[in-house]
C-alpha cells in the first residue's frame, strides 16, 4: 500500500484545536502523548476510530507559541475525503458554527470546500466516492496534501520513488497520485519561504510497510542527502528533505496506535514515551484540555499569557507562579505541586524580554532595573489579578504568590506598588528592585523569603526584608544553604510555612 501515513502541524491553542478536529470534524482522538523529541510538547493524533495510517492528522502543541508563516518549502494544505453528496451538509455545518469556509469550488474535477481551522491552517473537504455512513459523519480519510515548492519538477521526481505517479496538472498545480490519495505540488518560486511556528504544517509522512523498507530507503537516500531514523513506538520514522527543502517522513504501518492501549480505548489517557523518566513533573507542564461535551474551564484573554493546572482533588487553594529569567508559565509547576499537591496552579509568562528570555521587567544592569517597566508591568499584573479572580472563580483569601528570582522580585514590587493585592507570598531568591521604594501598609500580609547563603545576589536580599518588616508584613526571612539555584530544602521550607 502506498500513500499518506499522516500529516503533522503545530497549534498554539490545544482546546480550540480539540474543539475543531474532534468537535467540528468529528475525528477521533486516537493518541495523546508527550513529544518524543521534546517531552514538554503535547502531541495529539486524530483519525478514524482505529487510528489507521492514511487517516491520521497530528498536532504538536506549542501552547501560546509564536506564529509561523506558510511559504515555499512547506506543506500548505490538508485535504480530507467526504462523500460527494455531503458537500452541502458540510457547508451548512461550517456556516452554522462560524467556521471560515469558501466554496464549493472544483479541483481536478472534484467538489471542494476550503475551511480554516482555529490556527488558520487550510483544510479542504473533497467530495469523493467514499462510502456514505449517514449524517453527521467524520471524513473518511486523508485525500491529500498540497506542497509549495520552489522546484516543483524536482519535488515530483523525488516523490516518485515512493510510489507516486503523475496525475495531471491544473492551474499551476502538478498532481501526483498513489493507490488512494494525492499530493498536489504548487510551483512557488519567488514566493516567501516558510517560517516554523504555530499555524503551519511541519511535515507529511508517507506509508512504508515495515522497518526493513525504512532501512532500504535510508541506504538509498543517504547517498544523496541527510536522513535520520527514529523509533516512535507506534511506527518507525525516517526523516528527509526533498530538493526544495520540504520535510518528508516515511512511517511504517505498524505496530500501530493500539500497541500500548486497548483498541477500543485509544486516546483516552496521556502516554509518556519510554525514554522519559519524570512523568509526574511532565504532566504538570503539558496543557490540559476537555473533549467535546466534557466540563471545561474556559481560558480568558487576560494581560498575561497564563496556564492553569487543576488537580482532580483540588482543595480550593491557588498558587500563582512567577518564573525566573528565561522561564515560562509552567516552569514552577512541578515545584509548586510538591509544595501544595491539592492546589490549583496558575502560572504566568513574563512579558518583558532580555536577549530572547522572558522576564517580568527589564534590567539595565545586573543590579539596576527599568523603573518605568516595573511600574507598567505591575499595573498590568493588577489588572490580570482582578480579571483572573472573576474569570476562574478563585478565592483571594486562599491565593498565594510563589515567585523565584525575577518573579520573586516582581512580586515584591507589586506588593509595594499595589498594597493589599497580595496577601500571602513565598519569595525565593528575592531582592529589592524599586528605587525609590514607596511606603506601603502591609499589615496582615504574610511573606516567606528564602535567600541563598552562596547566592551572588544574596547581599541585596536584606534590603527587601527590612522594607517588608518596616511596612508591617508578617515576615519569615530564612537563609538557605544554597546558591541562586533552588535546593531540596527550599520546597520543604515553603511547604511547612504554607501549612502553618
Amino acid at each position: 500500500m502506498t500513500g499518506l501515513h499522516h500529516v503533522t502541524a503545530i497549534t498554539r491553542d490545544v482546546q480550540a484545536n480539540v474543539d475543531f478536529w474532534m468537535g467540528f470534524l468529528s475525528l477521533s482522538l486516537v493518541k495523546q502523548t508527550a513529544g518524543f523529541e521534546d517531552a514538554r510538547q503535547l502531541h495529539l493524533f486524530y483519525g478514524d476510530p482505529q487510528g489507521n495510517p492514511g487517516s491520521l492528522v497530528s498536532f504538536l502543541v506549542w501552547q501560546d507559541g509564536a506564529p509561523g508563516r506558510t511559504g515555499h518549502g512547506q506543506v500548505a494544505e490538508i485535504a480530507l475525503a467526504i462523500p460527494r453528496a455531503r458537500i452541502g451538509d458540510w457547508l451548512t455545518r461550517a456556516m452554522q458554527q462560524g467556521v471560515p469556509v469558501e466554496g464549493p469550488g472544483r479541483e481536478f474535477g472534484a467538489p471542494v470546500l476550503r475551511l480554516k481551522d482555529p490556527d488558520g491552517i487550510i483544510v479542504k473537504l473533497v467530495g469523493t466516492d467514499a462510502p456514505d455512513a449517514g449524517w453527521p459523519a467524520a471524513p473518511a480519510r486523508m485525500q491529500g496534501v498540497t506542497l509549495w515548492s520552489e522546484d516543483a519538477p524536482a519535488t515530483a521526481t523525488f516523490l516518485a520513488r515512493f510510489g507516486y505517479r503523475p496525475g495531471g496538472t491544473e492551474g499551476g498545480v502538478t498532481r501526483l497520485v498513489s493507490d488512494r490519495d494525492a499530493i498536489d505540488i504548487r510551483h512557488a518560486r519567488g514566493f516567501v519561504p516558510g517560517i516554523p511556528g504555530t499555524g503551519v504544517i511541519d511535515h507529511v509522512a508517507l506509508r512504508v510497510p515495515d522497518a526493513a523498507a525504512i532501512t532500504t530507503h535510508a541506504a538509498r537516500l543517504s547517498d544523496v542527502t541527510e536522513v535520520t531514523v527514529h523509533d516512535r513506538l507506534y511506527f518507525t520514522s525516517l526523516y528527509v528533505r526533498d530538493p526544495a527543502g520540504i520535510l518528508i517522513e516515511l512511517a511504517t504501518d505498524g505496530p500501530g496506535m493500539a500497541v500500548d492501549e486497548a483498541a477500543d480505548a485509544l486516546g483516552r489517557v496521556l502516554k509518556i514515551p519510554p525514554h522519559v523518566t519524570d512523568a509526574t513533573d511532565l504532566r504538570l507542564h503539558l496543557p490540559q484540555f476537555a473533549r467535546p461535551g466534557e466540563e471545561r474551564r474556559p481560558m480568558r484573554d487576560l494581560p498575561f499569557i497564563h496556564r492553569i493546572h487543576a488537580p482532580a482533588d483540588a482543595d480550593g487553594s491557588t498558587l500563582l507562579l512567577l518564573h525566573g529569567t528565561g522561564g515560562s508559565e509552567t516552569d514552577l509547576m512541578p515545584l509548586a505541586h510538591g509544595i501544595a499537591p491539592h492546589a490549583t496552579l496558575l502560572g504566568l509568562r513574563g512579558r518583558s524580554t532580555e536577549k530572547g528570555s522572558a522576564r517580568f521587567f527589564r534590567r539595565l544592569s545586573m543590579t539596576r532595573f527599568d523603573q518605568d517597566d516595573i511600574r507598567s508591568e505591575a499595573a498590568a499584573f493588577a489588572a490580570f489579578w482582578t480579571g483572573a479572580l472573576a474569570a476562574y472563580d478563585l478565592d483571594p483569601a486562599r491565593l498565594t504568590v510563589l515567585g523565584y528570582s525575577n518573579g520573586a522580585n516582581f512580586a515584591g514590587a507589586v506588593m509595594a506598588l499595589h498594597p493589599g493585592l497580595i496577601a500571602r507570598a513565598i519569595l525565593m531568591r528575592p531582592m529589592l528592585v524599586l528605587d525609590p521604594v514607596p511606603q506601603a501598609d502591609l499589615s496582615g500580609v504574610r511573606v516567606l523569603t528564602l535567600q541563598g547563603a552562596q547566592d551572588p545576589y544574596g547581599p541585596h536580599a536584606p534590603a527587601l526584608n527590612d522594607w517588608l518588616a518596616a511596612s508591617g508584613a508578617d515576615l519569615d526571612a530564612r537563609v538557605m544553604p544554597a546558591g541562586h539555584q533552588l535546593s531540596q530544602d527550599d520546597p520543604r521550607a515553603a511547604k511547612a510555612w504554607l501549612s502553618a
